[in-house]
């Protein structure tokens, strides 16, 4: 049953999402510290998948992962 808990990565995931955001609104260059906390939220949301025991979740996952690229290649822009 602990193997299908994803509590801890959505805590996890909220905290990335939100050291983003925090990073991105710094007056100094940061891109290759975005760049960093993606690569983190990745992580989280990969292991979401991993754990996920049900259709919805998994097309949650595979959007978030669609959305991840984009904001990478967003950040590329940054660097």
């Amino acid at each position: 049953m602990e193997k299908l808990d994803i509590n801890e990565e959505k805590v996890r995931l909220t905290n990335h999402c939100s050291y983003f955001t925090e990073t991105m609104d710094e007056s100094e260059p940061s891109g290759r510290k975005l760049g960093f906390i993606a690569q983190e939220i990745g992580r989280e949301i990969n292991t979401l998948g991993s754990k996920a025991n049900e259709s919805n979740l998994q097309r949650i996952v595979v959007q978030m992962k669609d959305n991840l690229e984009k904001i990478k290649e967003q950040v590329l822009n940054v660097l």
